[in-house]
């Protein structure tokens, strides 16, 4: 089991030097020169705002564990504050 999932996974490996190259001129036959500027401005925008959306999303959810964290602080000294008063 494990050797067949090895292999599926190697059938998957990144693209070598000829293939990039096919590509490449596929892309070029394509697109034409003219576009391909456009089209990596047009990529160069997309992964901009994906990456901005993901920190956006990173620093929401560390804000709310910061303040469920601050919430149950609060909790504990309430807690604490009760003990003392009732000790009192």
């Amino acid at each position: 089991m494990i050797v067949s999932l090895m292999n599926a996974i190697f059938l998957f490996s990144l693209p070598g030097g000829g293939e990039w190259i096919l590509i490449i001129v596929v892309v070029l036959l394509m697109f034409g020169g003219k576009k391909i500027p456009e089209l990596m401005r047009g990529i160069g925008k997309g992964m901009r705002e994906f990456n901005d959306a993901k920190a956006n999303v990173k620093s929401e959810i560390e804000e709310g564990m910061k303040e469920k964290d601050k919430d149950e602080e609060i909790r504990q000294l309430k807690q604490q504050l009760e003990q003392q008063k009732q000790t009192s």
